[in-house]
């Protein structure tokens, strides 16, 4: 199957779960600046939404959301345990961790990366944001991992987003919780690899 991916995106939560599942793959760089591939070839007539993470399987089939494409990936692998069982309420609890991400976390970003806000409106993205970021670092109290003692694919999610902040001049030093699990995650070696994959780390 083949990711296409933009370093340091959403997209790198698919291509953390790709490493830890141990599926064979080809990772393609498709940044969202330029929409250029490695190639030449113009992504918009691969994907004609233009966006990562994108998956296409060898059969031909497309997936192109992240929280589907992760999940569709970890019932590749069950004996992985990246997600619960379908069907189980904790299936149902790790689809709440990811829509949680997705919808108050990911997307809440899209106004401090690029465009034209206003620095008066940006300083109150980064003030909910923060906020959420607050009300995670309390879940993660006495946890490793999202869902307890776990690995899953919510938290390839949360540590892609978390990681975000930094770059647009947050610091979330005052979050013990999240910055312990920020350091716990980014050195499983499938993080390493993904990292090291998309140019991130040397």
């Amino acid at each position: 199957m083949k990711l296409y991916y933009s370093p340091g995106a959403c997209s790198m939560s698919p291509h953390i779960v790709l490493h830890e599942a141990g599926l064979p793959h080809e990772a393609i760089a498709a940044p969202t600046k330029t929409h250029k591939l490695p190639d030449g070839t113009d992504f918009y007539t691969i994907n004609p939404l233009g966006y990562v993470p994108f998956l296409v399987l060898d059969d031909g089939r497309t997936l192109r959301e992240g929280p589907a494409i992760v999940q569709y990936l970890a019932d590749l692998v069950p004996d992985k345990q990246l997600a619960p069982p379908a069907g189980s309420f904790e299936r149902y609890q790790l689809q709440e961790w990811l829509t949680f991400i997705g919808t108050e976390l990911h997307k809440g970003f899209s106004p401090l990366f690029g465009g034209n806000a206003n620095e008066e409106y940006k300083t109150a993205v980064k003030e909910r944001l923060l906020g959420r970021l607050a009300w995670v670092d309390a879940q993660l109290a006495g946890r490793d991992y999202l869902m307890g003692g776990q690995f899953t694919v919510a938290d390839a999610y949360l540590f892609t987003v978390s990681g975000w902040p930094r770059v647009v001049g947050m610091d979330l030093a005052h979050l013990p919780h999240l910055t312990a699990y920020r350091k716990r995650v980014g050195e499983r070696p499938a993080v390493v690899a993904t990292m090291k994959a998309e140019g991130l780390i040397a």
